[in-house]
């Protein structure tokens, strides 16, 4: 995955702590709204807490990641001036932001979609949708301000699911769908969900210790304490850090080369 689609905290204004809101509970210590700047954010706009956020009572902030958005704008779209510089962007800053965020989600499933050899049949679709939504990101202030970002998703979205189609028809395997499904504290264990369509499934503390997940479809699951120790997800459709942040594994846990193995996992 190309680093320009990475989070890169060290050229980034310190956004995801002080354009986004968060409600005191188990994923954060305590309330904050949007546009205050988080009390752990420092000058130089990184965090203060950062080597213990979990046990600080932070753990919401580590299973999120914008996704390279944060440098984008902070960078590009406002052109290395903070808001602590030119207090009167901050608004606009913040609004932007999330903007961003969701087109650069977009844009690293797309290109995900493009390395997928099995999708080639929509690969010029593929292609010519990224450069797209690529331009987009690379718009002013005020036309991603009012840009309709959902309407966006809704191109973006039909080839995706074609790509699913194509990639998990390599499995080799007929498997139902359970896009959406409810799955909160499933007994998964030792499940065969290879080439499975979990897009959107609730799978909150499910139990998935040893299961097969290899080209499956994970978009948008919700893996939060989800046990994956031991599950195979070798080439796991559309798998973000941030859901396997959210998960439990452990050594054993077979994950895609291009990703880290979470520092909490045992």
């Amino acid at each position: 995955m190309p680093e320009t689609l990475r989070g890169d905290c060290s050229n980034c204004f310190g956004l995801c702590c002080v354009a986004l809101p968060f409600a005191r509970s188990a994923d954060f210590a305590v309330n904050k709204a949007s546009g205050e700047p988080c009390r752990n954010l420092q000058e130089d706009f990184r965090c203060g807490i950062h080597t213990r956020l979990r046990p600080s009572g932070f753990s919401g902030c580590t299973v999120y990641d914008c996704f390279g958005a944060g440098q984008k704008v902070s960078l590009v779209t406002f052109g290395g001036v903070s808001w602590r510089e030119a207090p009167e962007t901050a608004r606009q800053m913040y609004e932007v932001f999330p903007v961003m965020r969701q087109l650069h989600e977009l844009l690293r499933y797309l290109t995900e979609a493009l390395a997928r050899p099995a999708a080639r049949p929509v690969h010029a679709e593929l292609r010519a949708c990224l450069a797209r939504v690529e331009r987009l990101a690379e718009g002013s202030a005020d036309g991603l301000e009012k840009l309709d970002v959902a309407a966006v998703r809704a191109e973006v979205n039909p080839l995706l699911l074609k790509t699913s189609t194509l990639v998990r028809a390599t499995a080799g395997a007929r498997t139902r769908s359970r896009r959406g499904a409810d799955l909160i504290g499933a007994r998964l264990r030792g499940a065969k969900l290879r080439g499975a369509d979990l897009r959107g499934a609730l799978l909150i503390a499910a139990d998935l210790k040893g299961a097969d997940l290899s080209l499956t479809d994970l978009i948008g699951a919700d893996l939060r304490d989800a046990d994956l120790s031991g599950a195979d997800l070798t080439d796991a459709l559309f798998l973000t850090q941030p859901q396997l942040n959210a998960a439990r594994g452990d050594a054993t846990t077979r994950l895609p080369d291009t990703f880290e193995r979470p520092a909490h996992w045992g």
